[in-house]
């Protein structure tokens, strides 16, 4: 017979059955209805952020392509006030150097003046005179001290100016440089996207980094380096026009004094050569007037030595009418003419001497006056020379130093010539002279022989005169 094998253990009832069976059904199906619920959330949440991406995306991409923009006509901004302080830093350097070369300039004429002063130095006695054309130089030696000075001052204005255009230039050129880094570095933001090979998740890219700043600060920043920059080159474009301005008005002042005092040099040439030729004119007379003295003298001396013969005869018919014998020893006509001529001859030769002391005396005033005359003749034509050794020095203001030929004087050296020369020989060496390009005037320097002949120095002297050429 065979045995049930029964597994021991609980029993359910069929009615929990029915209900295990009826509830594993209701919560599948809200198992069902809720994985549902889920999938409808994640569709609509995955629209909506695919959206929100693709959206955050496009306005990333447009901030970044109006931020490129933005950096870009700042970048232009920057480029063209970098060419125009560039360009305006050219010019204050050439103005610079045109200061420069014109206080160079300013050293000839000072020079020159300072060597006509001391060329005036070597005038001698009355013609060391305070005159106009002394005026005229120390005049031009201020306006040209006044003038560097102020030259100088405006180059140290314009050093400084373009320190300050080469400060903004700098900021510039910083600032122009980070805007091409960041435009470069926004463009490689714009260009990627979610199939570039090179992107990856970083850490903590959200951070602001250090000396971070806001938008309104960059844009304040660009503006004042702009702005600046702006200041600079208009504060330098006034000071190149008052640099230039300056430049002409020290060259202008500069030119009104040269002519200034080049024309009281001319004036005073023509007063010296006006006192020169009154001088020689007098000299000439008074050579003449001791001449006339000196025949007047020997005419005198003559006839005082013809008036003594006849007082000696005189003198010697009455000595002999004394040897006359008693009665003849009578006082006759002849006595009485011949006493008569004796006092009368007396009296002539006291005046003849007296005149003759007058006349030598005159002819020592003459001599005397002379020395003066020639004295001052050789002081007037040094000063003459020397004056006008001063306006051939001026010239260097006026010619080009490669054209400059000093108009040196030629002289001929004294020549004291032998009265054995005959003057044949004189005039052959006179014109050898002029040929050579020297112009002589011949003087006689006389020496007085014991009664003041002048025809009795038998010396003569070429003396050379100067001849600009």
């Amino acid at each position: 017979m065979a045995i049930l094998s029964i597994k021991p253990g609980q029993r359910f009832r069929l009615p929990d059955w029915h209900i295990n069976s009826y509830l594993l059904s209701s919560n599948a199906e809200q198992q069902r209805d809720a994985s549902h619920q889920i999938r409808q959330e994640c569709r609509i949440l995955r629209n909506e952020t695919n959206n929100q991406t693709i959206w955050d995306e496009h306005d990333n991409q447009t901030r970044l392509s109006e931020r490129i923009d933005s950096v870009d006509r700042w970048k232009e901004i920057l480029d063209k006030c970098l060419t125009d302080i560039d360009a305006e830093i050219d010019a204050m350097t050439q103005m610079k150097e045109a200061a420069e070369r014109a206080l160079q300039a300013k050293n000839l004429p000072l020079d020159v003046a300072i060597e006509c002063l001391t060329l005036r130095e070597s005038r001698r006695d009355i013609d060391v005179v305070k005159d106009f054309a002394e005026d005229e130089l120390h005049k031009e030696v201020e306006v040209i001290d006044c003038a560097k000075e102020a030259l100088q001052q405006k180059i140290r204005e314009v050093f400084e100016q373009l320190c300050l255009l080469q400060e903004a230039r700098q900021q510039l050129n910083s600032d122009h440089r980070g805007k091409m880094e960041a435009l470069e570095i926004d463009r490689v933001c714009l260009s990627l996207n979610v199939h570039s090979p090179n992107i990856s998740l970083k850490v903590n890219p959200t951070h602001i980094p250090n000396g971070s700043c806001t938008i309104q600060q960059w844009d304040e920043y660009s503006h004042y380096n702009k702005d600046r920059a702006e200041a600079e080159r208009k504060a330098s474009a006034d000071l190149r026009e008052a640099t230039a301005l300056t430049i002409a008005e020290t060259n202008n002042e500069l030119e009104a004094q040269r002519v200034a005092t080049e024309f009281a040099f001319r004036k005073r040439v023509r007063e010296l050569e006006r006192a020169l030729n009154e001088l020689k004119w007098q000299e000439k007379n008074t050579l003449e007037e001791i001449a006339e003295l000196e025949e007047d003298i020997r005419r005198l001396e003559e006839d005082l030595r013809v008036k003594m013969k006849n007082l000696k005869l005189a003198h010697t018919r009455l000595e002999t009418r004394t040897y006359r014998p008693s009665m003849e020893m009578c006082r006759d006509q002849v006595q009485y003419g011949l006493t008569d001529e004796v006092h009368q001859l007396e009296a002539t030769i006291a005046t003849l001497k007296q005149k003759l002391a007058q006349s030598q005396d005159a002819l020592d005033a003459l001599y005397k006056h002379l020395a003066r005359i020639q004295a001052d003749i050789a002081c007037k034509s040094n000063s003459l020379l020397l004056d006008n050794k001063c306006l051939d020095t001026r010239r260097k203001l006026t010619v080009p130093a490669e054209k400059f030929v000093p108009e040196s004087p030629v002289y001929l050296s004294i020549l004291l010539l032998s009265p054995r020369l005959s003057s044949c020989s004189i005039l052959q060496m006179f014109i050898k002279c002029l040929l050579d390009g020297r112009l002589l005037h011949r003087t006689l320097f006389p020496s007085r022989g014991t009664h003041g002949n002048l025809a009795s120095s038998g010396r003569h002297c070429i003396c050379g005169s100067p001849l600009w050429y």
